[in-house]
């Protein structure tokens, strides 16, 4: 998969795409099917993905809570494993901010990236303060020669999927319920860092990690299946993770901590992805680290016996 950062140099092979438009912030199942929608309508053509970075969101309310569901390193994974040839992953800034909906049209879509197809969700909203509907986008389409596509909004047994019900599946605890509208597991990713080595001490080592700029689920215990994506120890595990800011210590700090079943091994700067798949239980402070280890003996069974299950 090629990235594209910048739509004013573009190189000729990265021209004449069909691509997807949108956050895809988690890429679910509602991205998936607007990417499915730019795969057949390219008719050979490199098909893609325009994107950008950071998230509007983010950049307009850079003071909000954090709300991703994943990182744009994550994001990119994701969709080079659905086939994605083309990630024009465009640097969100105030030039590209002020565009109008004509001027983003003309110059980002038609003159800068070359685009011969672009496919949206049916709430699609563009250009400068949200102004373009997919009406206007179909409109300059007609104008400056790309063809647009509307894809219809995506309904589960829940109601509509989307990022926003996704994140309250994961505040609820309810990874289940996340997973069935990504279509994957809700997946964190990212290298193990450095941690106080309590868990050494007490029998279950952990890799640590940061979810800093993540959306930060129910804290608590969870059955997870572990990737460790490079290095020695590269392959796929089963364990158990908490996500909180460990009471027992006096920390506040929110960050994940896996223990991996039956694995020994040095895993600092590896990249690991942690799917969170069951909520064991709420984060607790304890009278004791001997009470701590006998919850953690407990978790651990619990989350073999999960992950185990058919």
């Amino acid at each position: 998969m090629r990235i594209i950062r910048d739509y004013q140099y573009v190189e000729p092979q990265d021209r004449g795409a069909s691509v997807a438009i949108g956050n895809f912030d988690g890429v679910h199942l509602g991205h998936q099917a607007v990417i499915d929608l730019a795969r057949a309508a390219g008719g050979g053509a490199p098909f893609g993905v325009l994107t950008f970075e950071p998230h509007p969101r983010e950049y307009f309310a850079p003071d909000t809570p954090p709300f991703r569901l994943m990182s744009s390193k994550a994001r990119a994974s994701r969709l080079e494993k659905l086939g994605v040839e083309r990630l024009y992953e465009l640097n969100f800034n105030s030039a590209l901010a002020e565009l109008t909906p004509e001027q983003f049209c003309r110059r980002v879509i038609a003159d800068g990236l070359g685009l011969n197809h672009v496919v949206v969700g049916a709430d699609f909203c563009f250009g400068k303060n949200r102004k373009g509907t997919v009406s206007d986008l179909q409109r300059f389409g007609d104008e400056l020669g790309f063809g647009v596509t509307i894809a219809e909004i995506l309904e589960y047994s829940g109601g509509q999927v989307s990022s926003t019900a996704i994140r309250q599946a994961l505040s609820d605890g309810k990874p289940r319920e996340a997973a069935a509208q990504l279509g994957h597991w809700h997946r964190i990713e990212g290298p193990v860092i450095g941690g106080e080595q309590r868990g050494r001490e007490l029998g279950y080592p952990t890799a640590n990690m940061s979810i800093e700029g993540l959306h930060p689920p129910k804290l608590g215990v969870y059955a997870v299946l572990v990737q460790v994506l490079d290095g020695e120890h590269k392959g796929s595990y089963h364990g158990a993770a908490s996500i909180g800011v460990r009471p027992m210590f006096g920390e506040n700090k929110p960050n994940l901590e896996t223990f991996i079943f039956d694995f020994q091994g040095d895993l600092y700067g590896a990249t690991l992805s942690v799917a969170l798949v069951e909520y064991l239980r709420p984060e607790v402070k304890f009278d004791g680290l001997d009470a701590l280890i006998r919850q953690m003996d407990a978790d651990c069974a619990r989350a073999r016996a999960i992950l185990s299950a058919p």
